[in-house]
């Protein structure tokens, strides 16, 4: 396997990942509009204090 295939492949896989994780927020909020989404999705990567000073979104108020 070259380079650029490995890398669309590993491209392929993130992009699975993302829309496995936001079905799943989609399903455990169904009244979340996009940004919400976004932002909960973010959230599972960034700490709080960086939601809070990037988005203005405190995750912890939100639950």
């Amino acid at each position: 396997m070259t380079a650029a295939e490995k890398f669309g492949a590993f491209a392929q896989l993130m992009a699975m990942a993302d829309a496995v994780a936001e079905a799943g927020i989609r399903r455990r909020y169904p009244g979340a509009d996009d940004r919400e989404v976004f932002l909960r999705r973010a959230a599972r990567v960034l700490d709080r204090q960086t939601m809070v000073v990037v988005y203005g979104w405190d995750p912890d108020a939100h639950r």
